[in-house]
C-alpha cells in the first residue's frame, strides 16, 4: 500500500492504528501471530460485514507498509461509547441500551462462512495454561454439549470497539468474528470488561438480556468457557479472576 501514514490514534497487543488522511491504517505489529493472515482474516470478514448492512469500517485495500502488514479502511470518527461513558456517567443507561442493540443487530445476520465460535473456545481451552487436567476435560465435555448456533458474533465486543455519536456509531475490530451462539458472544463482552469495570460488565449483562428477551442464566452458561479459552491469550493480570470462573462457573 502506498499511503503516508500520519500520527499513531490507537494502539492495542496485535496492532497499531494510524490516522492517513480520509482513511486509517491498522498495521499489525511484527510480533502478532501470523500478521499477514490477519490483516486478510480482518479485511475478508469486513467485506462480508459491509454486504450484511452493518456499522462496519469499509475496506479500502490490504498490504505492506514499512514492512509490516495492514488494512486501509475509512475512518471511524468520534469518542468510544467507553470514553462518553466514562465522562457522562448519566448516560451509563442509555449508552448500555445502544451498545446492546448494536449487538443484537450483529446476531441478527447469519455467520455463514465464517469458522465455529465452538471450535475456538475448544481450541484455546486445549492451549490454555491450565495446571487441572480433570478441569480441562471437564470443560471441553461441557462445552461439547452448548449449542454450536450459526449467528454472526463479533468475539471482541466491548465499549472500547465502538466509536462515534449516537446514531452513527461503528464497530471496530472484527478479526475476531466466527459464527455461534449469541449468549456466547455476550458472555465474552463480560469476561472482557470486567477486569476494567466489573459492574458496567454486570450492568451489561442486564441491558442485552432485557433487550433481546435473553435469560442470563443462559449467557453465564458459557462463562467457564469463555473464562477458560480467555487464558490462552497471554492475560496474566487476569489469570486469577479467569481460573475462578472456569472452575467455578461464576464471577469471582
Amino acid at each position: 500500500m502506498d499511503l503516508p501514514l500520519g500520527p499513531l490514534i490507537g494502539s492495542g497487543k496485535e496492532a497499531e492504528v494510524f490516522d492517513a488522511g480520509d482513511l486509517v491504517v491498522k498495521l499489525y505489529r511484527t510480533t502478532a501471530a501470523a500478521p499477514k493472515r490477519a490483516a486478510f482474516r480482518e479485511a475478508s470478514i469486513l467485506a462480508l460485514v459491509e454486504t450484511l448492512g452493518l456499522p462496519a469500517p469499509s475496506v479500502r485495500g490490504v498490504g505492506q507498509i514499512e514492512g509490516r502488514w495492514g488494512i486501509a479502511m475509512t475512518r471511524a470518527d468520534g469518542p468510544s461509547l467507553a470514553d462518553t461513558m466514562h465522562r457522562r456517567p448519566d448516560q451509563v443507561p442509555a449508552c448500555l441500551e445502544r451498545m446492546a442493540r448494536l449487538q443484537i443487530a450483529i446476531h441478527g445476520r447469519p455467520g455463514t462462512h465464517l469458522g465455529s465460535l465452538k471450535a475456538r473456545l475448544a481450541a484455546n481451552i486445549g492451549r490454555a495454561g491450565m495446571p487441572d487436567e480433570v478441569l480441562r476435560r471437564r470443560l471441553l465435555d461441557g462445552l461439547a454439549a452448548l449449542p454450536e448456533g450459526d449467528r454472526l458474533c463479533h468475539g471482541d465486543f466491548h465499549p472500547w470497539n465502538i466509536l462515534g455519536p449516537p446514531g452513527r456509531e461503528m464497530v471496530v475490530d472484527w478479526l475476531d468474528a466466527c459464527a455461534g451462539d449469541p449468549a456466547a458472544d455476550v458472555c465474552r463482552s463480560y469476561v472482557l470488561i470486567r477486569p476494567v469495570a466489573p459492574d458496567l460488565a454486570a450492568a451489561y449483562i442486564d441491558a442485552y438480556a432485557a433487550a433481546a428477551g435473553e435469560s442470563r442464566d443462559r449467557i453465564f452458561a458459557w462463562l467457564p468457557f469463555v473464562a477458560a479459552a480467555r487464558l490462552a491469550e497471554d492475560v496474566q493480570e487476569e489469570v486469577d479472576g479467569l481460573m475462578t470462573m472456569a472452575a467455578s462457573g461464576s464471577p469471582p
